[in-house]
């Protein structure tokens, strides 16, 4: 084994990383089941309403939001962790 792949393996800021991805990958299903849940409930106030529940469109928007951030730091293209380690609004452009 090569000493850049020695060095690699025994790099603990990445196996931190690794971890966090686990859980955030975790937080990730859990919000996929979440927006599944409100395009359910949004779906009925539309069918018995006639229009769509506003606390729902801004609750699912800041969520897809949320979703976005954490598939970019499943993926590398940020570092900064999503929420709970920042503020939920904020989001990274």
């Amino acid at each position: 084994m090569n000493e850049q792949l020695k060095g690699n393996l025994k790099n603990q800021s990445t196996w931190r990383r690794i971890l966090y991805m686990l859980l955030f990958a975790i937080a990730y299903s859990v919000a996929e089941m979440v927006v599944f849940a409100i395009v359910v409930v949004q779906a009925a106030f539309v069918l018995f309403s006639g229009k769509a529940n506003e606390q729902l469109l801004d609750f699912g928007a800041q969520l897809s939001r949320y979703i976005y951030e954490v598939l970019r730091y499943l993926t590398f293209n940020t570092d900064r962790q999503p929420f709970p380690f920042s503020a939920w609004n904020q989001f990274d452009d």
